[in-house]
């Protein structure tokens, strides 16, 4: 039977995380940076010794590609990205990439030529925290940028365009690095559970059944400045006040029916002038509202806007809402979760079935060809902190299960 090397590939992960180092466990890789560069430099490396070419495309994807017998096929897909949360793990995206590349690099050492050419993917900037916009490298290679994804400002006033071409990226040539449609077979991700199902089920190993739909808001209000001492509470405008009422009943929102997966978050906010002693003029919110039941998240954003409406005439503010992200949920394709179930049985791993919270580049890849996703065992649930944690030892056996998919994919 063909195995993998789980010491090598420990060995992968150990070195990837000391790029972007952060205390003793933490990363911070932004996209487009020097960091993710460093460290699709080290990926490329490893992609070579696994028969891949490797290239970086306009949207500042690391590519490896690995050429089949028949280039007249559409490819198999794989990936997930390098780039980190400002304050991360080592394993979130990270297991994705370097798990992929050991599947090919097993391939090649038991001279395994696949009929249909791979690819493995280090896509940018899936996280989406430094232009408050993710999964911008699967969104490019499939043409489904929006307006004003170039001219996005990071927290330096820095725009995702001069982060591209300071990457070495040329934004006038995006089409040459779109993929034609039909060009891609089907995509696998393998990636960390951020959450805490397996970990409780004790259970290594997880198949996604699909990943729940976010949708991203920034809500801005304005109220009136006014001196904290002097002005009476019942003639205040007070911007921050509306925000932490909406930001309480999106919680009471998200969580009135106990049972469901349905998650609502408000995790930064900015407020204007932001002095001790000036009421707030100006807050401005995000709203992460995430549900793999669209019909059942439109509903709660309809009484979110309700909310909204009702709290700012209570407080005399106006406001504004602009959609960052909209996407309902997708679901895996039935026969590569039968794949990869039957991979799991044949190395006696109990792996059941759960949905994704998190997105994921599988989220965008589902649009154009067929999915799959496997799940691997995170520590308490813990992800986007330092003390994420994975075990190479389940990582390995993730990794086992992905060579087996791969190994029937390509037999079908």
């Amino acid at each position: 039977m063909v195995k993998i090397n789980a010491t090598r590939l420990q060995q992968h992960f150990e070195a990837m995380s000391l790029i972007g180092k952060i205390g003793e466990t933490g990363t911070c890789r932004p996209a487009h940076s020097v960091l993710e560069k460093e460290a699709f430099e080290l990926a490329a490396s490893w992609m070579k010794e696994a028969g891949m070419t490797t290239r970086i495309d306009n949207f500042g994807n690391l590519i490896g590609h690995l050429e089949g017998k028949n280039n007249s096929l559409p490819i198999l897909m794989m990936g997930s990205h390098l780039d980190s949360q400002p304050y991360g793990g080592r394993y979130d995206g990270v297991a994705g990439v370097l798990c992929a590349i050991e599947v090919l690099m097993t391939m090649k050492e038991n001279n395994i030529l696949p009929e249909r050419s791979i690819e493995v993917i280090s896509f940018a900037d899936e996280e989406g925290w430094r232009f408050n916009k993710g999964l911008f490298g699967s969104r490019g290679i499939l043409g489904k940028l929006e307006d004003g994804d170039l001219q996005r400002q990071d927290k330096d006033g820095i725009t995702r365009e001069q982060a591209l071409k300071e990457f070495g990226c040329d934004v006038t040539k995006f089409k040459e690095s779109e993929f034609k449609e039909g060009s891609i077979y089907c995509f696998l991700e393998l990636h960390i559970e951020q959450g805490p199902v397996l970990d409780i089920a004790k259970k290594p190993i997880g198949v996604v059944s699909g990943i729940s739909g976010p949708l991203w808001l920034t809500v801005n209000l304005k109220g009136q400045a006014g001196h904290t001492g002097s002005v009476p509470m019942p003639l205040r405008k007070d911007a921050l006040l509306g925000a932490a009422e909406i930001i309480v009943a999106l919680n009471e929102i998200a969580t009135q029916e106990k049972e469901n997966p349905t998650v609502g978050t408000v995790a930064t906010i900015k407020v204007f002038p932001a002095s001790r002693n000036i009421i707030a003029e100006e807050a401005e919110f995000t709203v992460d509202l995430r549900d793999i039941d669209l019909d059942r998240r439109h509903r709660y954003e309809k009484q979110l806007m309700d909310k909204i409406e009702h709290i700012t005439k209570k407080h005399g503010l106006t406001y504004s809402i602009k959609e960052d992200t909209n996407s309902e949920p997708r679901y895996c394709a039935d026969w590569i979760k039968k794949i990869i179930h039957e991979n799991c049985q044949k190395m006696d791993l109990d792996a059941p079935e759960l949905m994704s919270g998190p997105f994921h580049d599988a989220l965008t890849l589902s649009y154009v060809c067929d999915y799959g996703m496997i799940f691997v065992r995170c520590k308490d649930g813990i992800s986007h902190n330092p003390l994420e944690y994975a075990s190479y030892e389940d990582l390995a056996l993730g990794t086992e299960v992905m060579l087996g998919t791969v190994l029937d994919i390509l037999n079908k």
